[in-house]
């Protein structure tokens, strides 16, 4: 069974974020993030592992099927809500499951693949630490709320950073 700590860690550091900020900054459209809101990223997040939980109970997960719920996009409560019960519902045993993806222009072009809860939790996962690389963007655009420095950044480049003693901070000195 995969591990859900490195996932649950993730999804810690999102609240932790959003527990700092008021529904007015949590809607305000950030014209570096070309006018989005971290409301409209954390939704975003939320939706696809909503859609990965209904996936997992009918067999077939589908990322375009998402609500795009405004409540989540603009109530910072419920986003937090919603992480807090999508952090308890990721141990689930691994199956098999089938992805259903349009990458078509016009007219529908749906393919389904094999998949398994498993893999879509990975995916998931990369899936939500690039949206929060766009959010830390964001906040240092227009906060100086404190971020861990490992907010936003996938674990092979933490991992790259070790090994080579690589520094983001140093490198741009």
């Amino acid at each position: 069974m995969l591990s859900t700590h490195l996932l649950t860690t993730v999804i810690n550091q999102l609240q932790k974020l959003l527990f700092t900020l008021t529904n007015q900054q949590y809607q305000e459209l950030i014209p570096v993030l070309s006018n989005a809101s971290f409301g409209q990223h954390t939704r975003h997040i939320i939706e696809f592992f909503i859609e990965l939980n209904r996936g997992y109970e009918t067999g077939r997960v589908n990322y375009d099927a998402r609500k795009r719920d405004p409540e989540i996009e603009t109530n910072v409560g419920c986003a937090i809500r919603k992480l807090q019960i999508i952090k308890e519902g990721l141990d689930k045993k691994n199956k098999a499951l089938l992805l259903d993806c349009d990458f078509g222009w016009g007219d529908v072009s749906l393919h389904t693949i094999p998949t398994s809860f498993e893999r879509e939790l990975v995916y998931n996962l990369e899936h939500t630490i690039h949206h929060m690389a766009i959010i830390r963007i964001g906040v240092s655009a227009i906060s100086a709320i404190p971020l861990p420095e490992n907010f936003g950044v996938a674990t092979a480049t933490l991992k790259f950073r070790k090994a080579s003693s690589f520094h983001p901070a140093k490198a741009q000195a």
